[in-house]
């Protein structure tokens, strides 16, 4: 394989010196390389701006690195420290395009000789420490959901993925962002979390997907007792502000989560100065009031489904099911929302 931007190429070598079994990494380099990652770390988070040792973008790098190696556990790093091969590489892209004057600042960040090329696991530990506003942690009352406010550096994550979501843009324009809100729950044993409506012990970060592009636009990391649906019009605001220039039509997707006056009216009304009214597919609670709403629907009213979503089109098929759709008012008297309603049943046989 031919030389990319970064100093390696891929060659066959009968010598098994200086192998690695991470052979697929290097290419990702290259990648953070041609979006400029490096660059937008140094300007958006500065936590070792001005310290010794490992910079901000060592830390960072080391870390999705251990990601897509598979690494479980920040004490897996160890294991990138091992393969000589990967570390010769990532010794050479280091320096890569760096002036004598920004090499030997780099150099000088050492009081002694570097000996590593991957940060340990107590430095990456101390790292990320800096990310935590312990401040925030007397304002937690049990048994109520809260999410701590980010200090400066945690802030800066957010600066970094619009960089990295801007390059995309650049090269491949969207004119629409359809944005799907949702809540994922990812187990942990960790002593210190809290548990999920699932009953175990996890966290519940909540995510804005853009649909178009294909990427994570914003993401709020959560405690497990945290309901999806808490704040999620403020998130939904900061996930519009992510949003790089060139975009100006918004569609919101969610779950009964979203099932949220304030997040329905704000869509509807066109509150945003940049996007205005916000089209939105956000399904119902299916509370006792709505179940008796839909039992008090006239069968004669019900309609028979056949349709099932394909790409940008449908595909017949017989599903068994009907549908009916209503009026319903949340507050705003010149809007009117129709709700949507799939059933199926011996009744829908008929």
């Amino acid at each position: 394989m031919a030389q990319g931007i970064l100093p390696f190429k891929y060659e066959l070598e009968k010598s098994g010196a200086g192998m690695t079994a991470l052979g697929g990494l290097p290419l990702y380099l290259d990648l953070t390389k041609v979006v400029g990652l490096s660059k937008s770390i140094g300007r958006h988070l500065r936590v070792r701006d001005k310290g010794q040792g490992w910079t901000d973008s060592q830390m960072v790098t080391a870390l999705v690195m251990l990601n897509l190696a598979g690494g479980d556990h920040v004490e897996d790093l160890g294991g990138l420290e091992e393969d000589e091969g990967w570390c010769q590489v990532l010794r050479r892209v280091e320096l890569h395009g760096l002036k004598r004057k920004e090499r030997r600042a780099l150099e000088r960040r050492w009081c002694k000789e570097k000996r590593c090329s991957v940060p340990s696991s107590s430095a990456v530990f101390r790292y990320l420490a800096a990310f935590h506003e312990e401040g925030e942690e007397s304002q937690r009352q049990v048994g109520r959901a809260f999410i701590p406010r980010p200090n400066g550096h945690l802030a800066g994550w957010s600066q970094v993925n619009k960089d990295l979501v801007g390059f995309l843009q650049s090269k491949r324009c969207e004119k629409t962002a359809t944005l799907d809100m949702d809540a994922t729950l990812a187990q942990t044993h960790k002593a210190g979390a809290l548990y999920c409506y699932e009953h175990y012990k996890a966290y519940q970060p909540l995510n804005t997907y853009w649909a178009e592009q294909g990427v994570v636009l914003h993401t709020e990391f959560r405690d497990g007792n945290v309901p999806a649906g808490y704040e999620q019009l403020r998130v939904l605001k900061e996930a519009l502000r992510q949003l790089p220039e060139g975009v100006d039509k918004i569609r919101l997707r969610s779950d009964t989560a979203g099932y949220q006056h304030d997040l329905l009216r704000y869509c509807e009304s066109g509150e945003n100065d940049r996007f205005g009214r916000i089209e939105f597919a956000i399904s119902s609670d299916v509370t006792e009031e709505f179940k008796r709403a839909v039992g008090q629907v006239a069968q004669s009213e019900w309609r028979l489904f056949t349709g099932k979503r394909m790409g940008s089109g449908w595909r017949l098929e017989a599903s068994g099911r009907r549908s009916v759709s209503f009026p319903i008012r949340l507050g705003i008297a010149s809007r009117v929302w129709n709700i949507a309603i799939w059933r199926r049943g011996s009744r829908c046989d008929n």
